[in-house]
């Protein structure tokens, strides 16, 4: 599995563990949970649910003085009376002004209300509209049979009461308001009745079971209510937390690009300025300690002229791994593609570091394939690549111990080489450090010998220009391994060699 690309500049190991929130999200994130927080009685929540009661009874307006219109003709066909008629005019009007004030709520701003005061309208206008109910279930019909005209009240109560529990569930306690006076104004006409009948009796009963039944209803109804307008206040405060952070990072992004920006353009024009000076104190420094010029009488004076040549050399090879590390981050960095033997690269840089670890007493091993086909590659990248690896193994592995430096197939029919050495190995957590640009562990840090900080990442820079991949795999005393994977459409084939007589007939061929 390749390890992920970090883009982390930390010089040293830091704790990341720690969660580092902006102040404008770390607010944000508590004017959401405020509003997750608010239930019934709070004024938001108190506006929104008058304004869905508003909305309920503008849509509805029709539908009960519809039921109203048709329970009176239907009446005045049968004879009922004009009493019917008068307590159709009535409960309309009332339904009417229930009406009006519904729709002056609902066009009214949310912000503008006055949840107090437009509630007891509203609950002022629900008792109203129940007076009327209450005059008809106190009316009487001579000229009907007592059995029917009660029973059909009770069912027009009942629907009427399971209406209104559906359309006024946003508006707590409008159904007991409204039809409070009516079911007890029933009751009360059974109870006064002469004769007490067993359907009247029922029915009476039934009404009043009914409504605290309907109340339960509209009180659970009310609760999804409420809790609907919670889900959308959580819907509106993430969108509005992602805003604030899609408008964070656009701000981030654009820092960031400006800050890459300048440090191109910085590494641009000092690259220049400062290989023209390094050029001199090389060559100066090399003339001096070599005595071109004359003997130098002072010892120190020479060792002086070649400490300055190597921290010349130093300073020009880091300066170098900048703008390649830096080119390769901006997609500017060039591959020179031709064919390459990879074996061939990677003897030729372990001969480059042999001097390098017998000072060490460190042997390198090497265990190349044989045959291997030739790559489409960039030939200086591949040598970059295996002397980073090398370089690094040699530089933590410890004395006496050995380096082994691989060379071969993958499972997928590319290419790899690979360096494993038996130092003290890198921790699980620092290994995204190690591959940072300047990025050094915390056994890199104590060790005498340090390095810059750039050589894996360009390596892994210069893997991801080839199409590879790159893997680190590392075990605490036991070692590290460093494999660079080339891609298997890199690997040229090798054409088959052409046969004698077609040979012959080729230089035939050419006499003709």
């Amino acid at each position: 599995m390749a390890l992920p690309r970090s883009t982390m500049t930390d010089k040293n190991i830091v704790d990341r563990t720690r969660a580092h929130r902006n102040p404008d999200v770390a607010r944000a994130v508590r004017r959401t949970r405020d509003r997750l927080s608010q239930q019934a009685g709070n004024p938001v929540f108190d506006r929104e649910l008058l304004k869905l009661h508003a909305r309920a009874m503008v849509n509805t307006a029709l539908a009960i003085p519809l039921l109203v219109m048709v329970v009176s003709v239907a009446g005045l066909l049968v004879g009922v009376g004009m009493n019917m008629a008068v307590w159709a005019l009535v409960t309309i009007t009332c339904y009417g002004g229930l009406a009006l004030i519904a729709r002056k709520v609902d066009r009214t701003e949310q912000s503008d209300l006055e949840s107090d005061k437009v509630r007891r309208g509203f609950l002022l206008g629900h008792f109203v509209s129940g007076l009327g109910w209450a005059y008809f279930a106190w009316l009487g019909c001579a000229e009907c049979q007592v059995e029917q005209f009660p029973v059909l009240k009770a069912v027009l109560l009942l629907l009427v009461i399971a209406a209104t529990a559906i359309i006024s569930s946003a508006l707590s306690g409008a159904l007991a308001v409204t039809f409070a006076l009516p079911v007890g104004v029933f009751a009360l006409s059974i109870a006064m009745s002469p004769e007490w009948l067993p359907v009247e009796t029922i029915m009476a009963a039934l009404l009043i079971i009914s409504l605290p039944f309907f109340t339960y209803v509209a009180r659970n109804l009310h609760a999804s209510t409420v809790m609907l307008l919670s889900f959308r206040a959580e819907k509106d405060g993430l969108i509005g937390e992602l805003e604030t952070a899609k408008a964070m990072s656009d701000e981030a992004r654009r820092r960031a690009e400006e800050a890459n920006l300048a440090k191109s353009r910085f590494l641009a024009t000092m690259s220049h300025e400062l290989r023209t000076p390094l050029n001199a104190i090389l060559g100066f420094s090399e003339v001096m300690a070599n005595e071109v010029l004359g003997p130098l009488e002072n010892q120190t004076y020479r060792d002086y002229a070649n400490d300055i040549n190597g921290s010349g050399r130093h300073l020009l090879h880091l300066i170098n791994e900048i703008l390649d590390l830096s080119r390769i981050e901006a997609g500017r960095y060039q591959l020179s593609e031709e064919p390459v033997t990879l074996e061939s690269v990677a003897e030729e840089c372990c001969h480059l570091m042999e001097l390098k670890a017998r000072n060490k007493d460190i042997r390198i091993i090497q265990q190349f394939e044989p045959h291997l086909p030739r790559l489409f590659a960039d030939e200086r990248s591949l040598r970059q690549v295996a002397l980073n690896l090398l370089s690094n193994a040699i530089k933590f592995a410890p004395s006496g111990s050995e380096v082994r430096v691989r060379v071969g197939w993958t499972a997928g029919g590319g290419q790899y080489v690979s360096v494993k050495d038996n130092g003290p190995g890198i921790p699980d957590d620092e290994i995204p450090v190690v591959l940072s640009a300047f990025g050094q562990g915390s056994i890199a840090i104590k060790s005498a010998e340090q390095g810059t900080g750039l050589g894996l990442p360009i390596v892994q820079g210069l893997v991801a220009l080839h199409g590879g991949e790159f893997q680190l795999h590392s075990k605490l005393r036991e070692g590290t391994e460093a494999i660079a994977i080339f891609p298997a459409h890199r690997v040229m084939e090798e054409l088959p060699a052409v046969p004698h007589h077609d040979k012959a007939a080729v230089a035939g061929g050419r006499r003709r």
